[in-house]
């Protein structure tokens, strides 16, 4: 722990530094990756939306004997041929899931989970849900996540500055598709306790950018007229100066989402937990790197094409440690030359 405090303050010095805007090609190149491999995920298996959003049936049963291969013979027993989702609810409940079904249909299905778990056929919670409401439930989450995205890129264009916006709103988008991704690898069905999740992930991964681009205005504040360093160094000392609290925060917020998902829905079978908490945990964890890795190198690109930027970067690569040639010889650049420099005549005749 001591170590990790030395090397905190070491990189708030600029005495340790971790180059990742120099490294921007290898964070955009795995980003990359991870994107293709998302959207190929998500054209070729696709999500698995809940009955809220497309629409169907819902049968529950409570019984001591209940499971998943049970559950579809008595489905099938009951003659139904459609898409079936089959889940098992801690140890004593399983839920099945179907398209659409018809009134006769419906008792078919409770008769035959009835007599197969040997319940009532009143203990069993049905639930049906048409395609008109699951197309509102659609339709109303993507609103919610469009005009998050929005309202958030407005503020963030008042309170900052609108690239610094930009690259948050990326950043965000960026963090949304992988978790998508890895829903549709899984297999997890998505449920608006899902969508729940998604907006968790997009104000947790603002909150962590917010942070380092708090601190990368503070560095950059006057730069141009003061000519330091370049706005690229300015923001990547910016990033090491808040590496260790963004992972601090980032373990502080992924052992209980963690605990949930690993043991709650993993060990002690709390399926209605495993939709959110894995969305948390991922995108907990791709927010983190996004803030580090993707939206400060992208808004060093962004600001890096302003002509004061490049006028700046030319003026700081002019004033390289290299030896100037001048008529009194050989000068060494970090020293000042001016009047108190210039040799003295000799006043001698």
């Amino acid at each position: 722990m001591a170590k990790l405090s030395g090397l905190g303050g070491r990189l708030y010095r600029g005495e340790t530094s971790i180059n990742f805007i120099g490294s921007r090609k290898i964070w955009y190149s795995f980003s990359s990756l991870l994107i293709i491999l998302s959207a190929v995920t998500i054209f070729t298996q696709g999500l698995h939306l809940g009955i809220e959003f497309k629409g169907g049936s819902s049968f529950t049963v409570n019984s001591s004997s209940a499971s998943i291969p049970g559950a579809d013979a008595a489905v099938k027993s009951a003659g139904i041929d459609s898409q079936t989702i089959i889940q098992k609810i801690g140890n004593d409940k399983v839920r099945v899931q179907t398209d659409a079904l018809s009134a006769a249909e419906q008792t078919a299905v409770e008769n035959a989970l009835a007599a197969k778990f040997n319940v009532s056929v009143d203990s069993i919670d049905s639930q049906i849900i048409g395609p008109s409401w699951g197309e509102e439930i659609t339709r109303k989450a993507i609103q919610g996540l469009l005009g998050f995205l929005l309202v958030v890129m407005i503020y963030l264009a008042m309170v900052l500055e609108g690239k610094m916006a930009l690259a948050a709103i990326i950043a965000v988008v960026h963090d949304v598709f992988i978790t998508v991704g890895i829903y549709a690898l899984v297999g997890f069905e998505v449920t608006p306790a899902t969508v729940i999740g998604f907006l968790t992930i997009l104000g947790y991964s603002l909150y962590d950018t917010v942070v380092v681009f708090d601190k990368v205005r503070e560095n950059t504040k006057g730069i141009a007229a003061s000519g330091r360093s370049t706005y690229s160094a300015a923001a990547n000392l910016a990033v090491n100066q808040t590496i260790v609290r963004s992972f601090n925060t980032s373990l502080v917020a992924l052992l209980p989402v963690g605990s949930i998902l690993f043991v709650g829905a993993g060990l002690l079978g709390a399926g209605t937990l495993k939709d959110l908490s894995l969305a948390l945990f991922i995108g907990l964890a791709t927010g983190t790197y996004s803030s580090l890795c993707i939206a400060t190198p992208i808004l060093a690109a962004l600001r890096e094409r302003e002509p004061a930027m490049k006028a700046l970067a030319k003026r700081v690569g002019n004033r390289a440690d290299k030896p100037v040639v001048s008529s009194v010889g050989i000068v060494d650049p970090k020293i000042q030359r001016g009047p108190r420099n210039q040799p003295k005549r000799d006043r001698r005749r």
